[in-house]
């Protein structure tokens, strides 16, 4: 077969002022095919018939209209879907081979024949015109902080004409989050765009009976930077495409960034967010020259950001406890059955009763968890020992794993009623004294084997005794001459 190039080859010898003959054999054809193409003054691709015929029978021949009619009614079908519905219909008529003559022959029907597909139009984007946002989950990249998987979202900010972006962490899609991570992002950015595109935000309305209360809140967030809130349909995530394309490459940029660091893991957040700082500043850099267009029609930012927490109030059960947000938290027994006001912020509470601050505690993540404070509890518990043996949230009341040791230890040694006992009594010398000492003294009593009192504890505590430092290791240099004589020993016994 006579390709394109052996034609070209043979025109540009003929130009050269070669023979026919000549021309052809340089050409590596016959002379009969040599003065064919010079007569046609054509390539071969271009006098090659069109290929509109059969090589097969097809084999769907008599039911393609059973299928087309199916294709008609919904066009949703799957080919395969239908495929399995003949073999049922048609027992051993189709093997399982022929599945993909279905599917092209389907695909050119849709193609040709079938239902006009969704168009999606290519939006002109403005500088300043509008931001978007998301949530996005990285746990699929596997980071952890000390060697422990960190699970954790990105609140996700973009500008849509430069494609400036930043992120902050967070650990669910509330209210809280989204107002902390846009506000962030705005102080960040030094500026305030025109609108600000979001998804539905189902996933930001803690209870389903409460979305007028979020709109509420959502729509004095955007007042407070008079911003023009967008939503997009229900189902349509194209319509938020920027945030939507930017989470793929930002997760992309970020895996190829741990790969480079060596490691996915940090010593701390900090650490990590550091990271995230440093490469957003690397992925903006070459945006520079639109970003400048943004900044300069940016409205300015409001005096004051607006605080990033949810209001509650709460009274104190006569466990000295409060329940947000299905979550348990202790708080001291001297509020027992008082009304406080709660704080809500993305990852800590405060508590707060007369107007003053009383304390801060981490928020929970996730729901039906508690978080018990012994200090809050312990007075009256070392009044009430009997208590504490079935009490619902005795694993809160161990601060270490040295306590955890020392109440084993002293179940092996005494009654249930006297551990307790001894335990509660180191327990209220911690919250009185110091946990740290109170830790230090346990450690030196379990390495040692000594007897455990409430006692000896206190002494130790109120001895200022600190733990003996690490015993220093002194790792002697090889010898690499050593390696040199099993080298040798090894050539020996080869030559063997």
């Amino acid at each position: 077969m006579v390709t394109d190039r052996q034609v070209r080859r043979l025109m540009k010898q003929l130009r050269s002022g070669k023979t026919l003959q000549s021309a052809a054999d340089k050409a590596s054809m016959d002379e009969k095919t040599a003065r064919k193409y010079v007569r046609l003054g054509k390539l071969p691709s271009e006098v090659k018939p069109e290929h509109n015929w059969r090589t097969r029978e097809d084999p769907f021949q008599d039911v393609w209209e059973e299928v087309l009619e199916k294709l008609k009614a919904n066009a949703g079908f799957e080919s395969k879907t239908l495929f399995e519905d003949l073999q049922r219909r048609y027992p051993g008529k189709f093997s399982d081979g022929q599945l993909r003559t279905l599917q092209r022959r389907v695909k050119r029907w849709r193609a040709l024949e079938g239902p006009a597909k969704e168009v999606f139009f290519e939006q002109v984007h403005e500088p300043g015109k509008m931001c978007q946002s998301d949530f996005t989950s990285m746990n699929a990249l596997g980071i952890t902080i000390q060697g422990q998987s960190f699970e954790h979202i990105l609140y996700h900010f973009v500008l849509t004409y430069s494609n400036w972006e930043t992120a902050s962490i967070c650990f669910s899609e509330s209210f809280e989050a989204l107002s902390e991570g846009l506000q962030y992002a705005l102080w960040q950015l030094g500026g305030v765009p025109e609108s600000h595109r979001t998804d539905r935000l189902t996933a930001a309305v803690n209870k389903p009976a409460t979305p007028e209360t979020f709109r509420q809140r959502y729509q004095g967030l955007l007042d407070h930077y008079g911003l023009h809130g967008l939503r997009i349909q229900a189902a349509r995530p194209n319509e938020n495409g920027d945030v939507e394309q930017r989470h793929h490459r930002l997760k992309r940029a970020v895996e190829q960034a741990l790969l480079l660091r060596g490691s996915h893991d940090f010593a701390s957040r900090e650490e990590y967010a550091g990271f995230l700082q440093k490469l957003f500043q690397q992925l903006n850099a070459g945006r520079k020259e639109r970003f400048r267009q943004e900044l300069k029609v940016l409205k300015e930012l409001p005096h004051k950001r607006l605080e990033a927490c949810k209001r509650l109030s709460v009274r104190v059960t006569s466990g000295a406890t409060i329940r947000i947000l299905h979550n348990v938290y202790s708080v001291n027994s001297r509020l027992i059955r008082e009304q406080v006001n709660v704080r809500l912020y993305v990852e800590h509470l405060e508590v707060w009763y007369a107007q003053r601050h009383i304390e801060s505690i981490a928020r929970l993540r996730g729901q039906k968890k508690h978080r018990i404070q012994y200090r809050h509890v312990i007075d009256w518990l070392v009044r009430k020992p009997g208590a504490f043996e079935n009490y619902r949230y005795r694993d809160d009341l161990f601060p270490t794993h040295r306590f955890r040791m020392t109440y084993d230890k002293l179940r092996e040694q005494h009654s249930p009623v006297n551990a307790n006992k001894v335990y509660l009594g180191i327990l209220h010398l911690a919250a009185r004294e110091s946990e740290t000492g109170v830790d230090d003294a346990l450690t030196h009593l379990l390495s040692h084997e000594e007897t455990i009192t409430v006692e000896a504890v206190k002494e130790r505590v109120m001895s200022g005794s600190q733990l003996s430092p690490p015993t220093q290791s002194k790792v002697t240099p090889v010898n690499l001459a050593h390696y040199d004589v099993l080298l040798e020993a090894q050539e020996v016994h080869a030559s063997w």
